[in-house]
């Protein structure tokens, strides 16, 4: 008797809350559509044209990184082709304002966006994802902060269609509470948030960005990382099954994307099911679509499509492939996962094994060129400052943090080798912008490098791929030790690839099939 009036009461509590959660989206869907009529008049669109509104959800619109440039040219894209719908982009970029993040576009990218036909909504609770606000579980309190800067950003106006263009997947979760399912969904993947990779990692107790030596090196907390992780995959499947569509940026990303969408974990499911809870998620399904979150989808295989990421040539393939400078640049943002580090290391390395690159008409230089996004990243500068200093090749090191268009592309037309060492790169726009420019790349044998971009031109080389700091080392002296003719010969390759296979036509042609039929 007392169970069943606890599962009343439970019931019945669960019936109130939906009661009032219901009250609560339609007023935000009563607030959104004030907010979409005061957007209209202000951009000073006739309120008769009934535009449409396409959100995207990128909280760091104004970084300068690849992922802004696949931002940026989408919306550029949308702006000419669907000239009735209007671009909402949220962003946490709350120091700026609207007419300095276009001024800013146009400086870094060369993109030209249409003012008239765009709105930002400006989000206060951008720190609940960065790094620093979860020093310990990084990736849920992550996750669970962009869902509480979404409700944010919803909150505030409600868009036709919800594209997340950064990866921040558990965001479909609160766009599909609060609008009951009605508005499609889609995402631009350029990494997942956590792969099977990062499970065979912690798994096999190797050390890396992702697993720290104190976790690797004991095997109760690897234990303990890998219920925490599964339970993560669990969810992230979840959200990621949500969207209507899904563009990914490199075959790698695809199939680890698509992977993610067939994953199964029969103990997690128990847990759900067994969760006391669940009864009174099963009652809510009054709500549209959301028993689909708590029970496994028994709809077809979902599949992720490849779009590659835009990189405009046409500038960089006017550069001459010959007179190079003995410059080795790099062009990343100061983010952990991008391994300046091991840059510095294998450089130093190159200079140890060859002397002669110190000094004189064979001395070579590294450029360090990249985005500082926030204090973290500075700090990350200037640790990397310290660690040239350490291996005393500070003389022979440059930092230039937050480079225009321009000056970055003065430098791409100078360098001879462009380097980058991220393990398992999704894509790497900067090392397509490397091959477009002539300049030839010696890159990580892994992820969008090594399967997509730095491939076998009619069966020859396109550039180099190492695995550790001899082998980077080695591999930029060999291209410094090659032959003009070879040199040359390598350089042009490398460029027709580039320009043939990643101009930004192709992204436009891909992200404009993705979505089509979505939004009229």
């Amino acid at each position: 008797m007392a169970s069943a009036i606890s599962l009343l009461c439970l019931l019945l509590t669960g019936l109130f809350a939906i009661i009032i959660f219901t009250a609560y989206t339609n007023k935000l869907a009563r607030r959104s559509a004030q907010a979409r009529h005061a957007i209209i008049k202000n951009l000073g669109i006739p309120t008769t044209s009934n535009p449409q509104f396409i959100g995207f959800f990128h909280p760091y619109c104004n970084a300068g990184g690849g992922g802004e440039r696949v931002l940026w040219t989408a919306v550029a894209a949308t702006q000419r082709a669907h000239p009735n719908c209007i671009s909402l982009v949220y962003t946490g970029d709350v120091d700026v304002t609207k007419e300095q993040i276009i001024t800013q576009v146009e400086a870094r990218f060369d993109i030209s966006l249409d003012p008239k036909s765009l709105h930002f909504v400006f989000l206060q609770k951008r720190h609940l994802v960065e790094d620093a606000a979860w020093p310990r579980f990084t990736l849920l309190g992550q996750s669970l902060g962009s869902m509480i800067l979404a409700w944010e950003a919803l909150a505030q106006v409600i868009p036709d269609l919800y594209i997340d263009s950064m990866g921040y997947a558990f965001t479909f979760h609160v766009v599909a509470w609060i609008t009951k399912g009605s508005i499609p969904m889609g995402a631009y993947v350029h990494y997942p948030t956590i792969s099977t990779d990062m499970l065979a990692r912690v798994k096999a107790r190797k050390v890396g960005h992702t697993n720290r030596g104190d976790v690797a090196g004991s095997l109760v907390l690897s234990r303990g990382k890998m219920w925490y992780y599964r339970f993560l995959m669990y969810h992230y499947s979840l959200a990621l099954s949500r969207p209507s569509f899904i563009m990914a940026n490199s075959s790698w990303t695809k199939n680890h994307v698509d992977a993610i969408l067939s994953h199964s974990d029969p103990v997690m499911n128990a847990m759900h099911f067994l969760n006391p809870l669940f009864a009174l998620l099963l009652f809510a399904t009054t709500f549209k679509r959301s028993k689909e979150l708590y029970t496994v989808s028994t709809s077809k295989k979902r599949e992720a499509k490849i779009v590659y990421p835009p990189c405009d040539t046409r500038e960089m393939a006017q550069f001459p492939l010959v007179e190079r400078e003995r410059i080795i640049l790099s062009i990343a943002q100061f983010r952990p996962e991008k391994d300046h580090s091991a840059q510095l290391r294998a450089f130093a390395q190159l200079l140890a094994d060859h002397p002669a690159y110190t000094s004189g008409p064979s001395s070579v230089k590294l450029f360090l060129l990249g985005g500082a996004r926030n204090a973290d990243d500075h700090g990350r500068v200037q640790s990397l400052r310290d660690l040239a200093e350490e291996l005393n090749i500070t003389p022979h090191v440059q930092f230039i943090i937050n480079a225009s268009y321009p000056e970055m592309l003065g430098w791409l037309a100078m360098a001879s080798i462009g380097l980058s060492t991220m393990v398992d790169e999704h894509f790497g726009i900067n090392v397509v912008e490397f091959m477009a420019a002539g300049v030839i790349p010696v890159t990580h044998a892994s992820g969008g490098p090594l399967h997509d971009i730095v491939v076998p031109l009619d069966g020859e080389a396109t550039g180099f791929h190492a695995r550790d700091l001899q082998s980077f080392a080695d591999a930029m002296h060999a291209v410094l030790s090659m032959s003009k003719s070879e040199e040359q010969a390598m350089r042009t390759r490398a460029r027709t690839w580039a320009v043939s296979a990643f101009a930004e036509e192709r992204f436009v042609e891909g992200w404009e099939a993705a979505w089509k039929g979505w939004v009229q």
